[in-house]
């Protein structure tokens, strides 16, 4: 009977673990079967779809690439030495009193031009009037007194003469006349300061110029000695502007004011799109600063519309040199590269080839170029980003190649200039591309 059980027990532990080994296998078998149908699908999919991407890339690269083209012109261009520079009035008064006393009348008002001579102020002036009084009267008893011994004299010689009195008295008149004498001439003195302090009582403009905020009210007591003044004049017209300049731009500046050339300078606002002012270079100063390496030159504007300011900060320009009908081509038009700066040609074909160009000046929105291109030749100013040597190009319009798209629904590439700004897309040989605005040194 045990002999019996076991065997049914051996024979029952199969009949258990077949369902098992028969899902493992069946596993086994779906695995790589779906790994084979995904590749062998990717392979068909990837083959049909490869073809038409080529092709659809390929009529892309064929079809003209929109963009804006525009001949180089011809236009004297200026060669400019560029500073921050400081404005610096030519002079600048602190009006103070010359004598103590009570501020009667205030006659300016704060920010008031005046001119040289102008009155200020009034202080009150009785006791200087009185000092003058006192003057006069002391003059005139003295005078009177200098008359008297000069009379004296005159008697006194007559009397010597007769032998009636001593030489030692003569010499004694002789000697009380010429002390009158000084007397007199210290009251005369005396008078000339009494008027002259008087006349400190009216304060007047010393110069021409701005007046500034009122240090002091009327009613108020001031002395000579005071430090604040009264009011701040500050000249405007003319004003200078002072601004540093590398010291090897120095001998070229030397060079050209030896000769007796009157150099020109701009002041421009701090984002140098405005022009304040246009001046002349006065004077350079005597030695170069160490530190930085740079020599302070000053230029001085007539400021007839005070558009310089005391302390005002601008960018001067001084004008060195105009290099007359050179190449210039807008900024936009210039690209660059491992090769260096080129530019790309619109050939006859509607084609393009980049051509290494050489860069001088910025003259506002253009760039002069010295070599390697001539006047009258296009070249692309918008769009350039997607041309390569050799590329197809169609021609359009700075409006229709910003606003549009291109084709396939490709979108044209913007200009570099705001959008809205209007340029055509091709200019004439000779005519110039742009306003001649300022330039800096390459």
């Amino acid at each position: 009977m045990i002999l019996q059980s076991s065997q049914e027990e051996t024979n029952n532990e199969p009949a258990e673990n077949t369902p098992k080994a028969s899902r493992s296998r069946l596993w086994w078998l779906i695995v790589p079967l779906l790994a084979v149908l995904a590749g062998g699908g990717y392979l068909y999919w990837g083959a049909k779809t490869v073809p038409a991407a080529k092709q659809e890339g390929a009529k892309s690269a064929s079809l003209p690439v929109p963009v804006v083209a525009q001949a180089a012109g011809k236009a004297d261009v200026g060669v400019y030495i560029t500073g921050l520079g400081n404005v610096t009035p030519l002079n600048t008064v602190t009006v103070k009193s010359r004598i103590d006393g009570q501020i009667m009348e205030i006659r300016f008002r704060e920010g008031q031009t005046v001119n040289r001579g102008d009155l200020l102020a009034v202080i009150d002036p009785r006791p200087y009037q009185v000092q003058l009084t006192q003057a006069e009267g002391q003059m005139a008893r003295d005078q009177e007194l200098l008359r008297n011994a000069r009379l004296d004299l005159q008697r006194y010689k007559l009397l010597w003469q007769q032998d009636s009195i001593p030489k030692q008295q003569l010499d004694t008149q002789e000697a009380l006349v010429r002390q009158y004498e000084g007397t007199v001439k210290v009251d005369k003195g005396a008078i000339d300061s009494a008027k002259l302090q008087l006349t400190y009582s009216r304060i007047t403009a010393p110069i021409s110029g701005r007046v500034g905020l009122r240090q002091v009210d009327a009613g108020n007591i001031i002395h000579a000695s005071d430090t604040t003044g009264l009011v701040v004049i500050t000249q405007l017209q003319p004003i200078t502007v002072v601004f540093p300049v590398p010291e090897d731009n120095l001998p070229r500046v030397l060079g050209k004011m030896k000769s007796g050339a009157r150099l020109g300078v701009d002041a421009f606002d701090r984002e140098q799109k405005q022009k304040l002012a246009t001046g002349q270079l006065q004077t350079i100063d005597n030695q170069i600063d160490s530190a930085t390496g740079t020599v302070k030159f000053k230029a001085v504007f007539p400021n007839k519309d005070n558009g310089l300011f005391p302390n005002q900060f601008v960018n001067a320009r001084l004008l060195v040199e105009t290099r007359h009908d050179s190449v210039v081509v807008p900024a936009s038009a210039i690209q660059r590269g491992s090769q260096g700066t080129f530019v790309y040609l619109v050939k006859a074909d509607k084609t393009v080839a980049m051509r290494p160009v050489v860069i001088g000046v910025t003259q506002g929105d253009d760039i002069a170029i010295t070599s390697g291109l001539d006047a009258g030749e296009m070249v692309v100013v918008d769009g350039a980003e997607r041309l390569r040597d050799g590329s197809k190009v169609e021609l359009r319009e700075a409006g229709h190649q910003r606003g549009q798209s291109g084709p396939k629904g490709t979108a044209a590439s913007g200009s570099p200039k705001g959008q809205g700004e209007q340029q055509g897309a091709v200019k004439g040989a000779g005519q110039k591309p742009g306003g001649v605005q300022q330039g800096t040194k390459p």
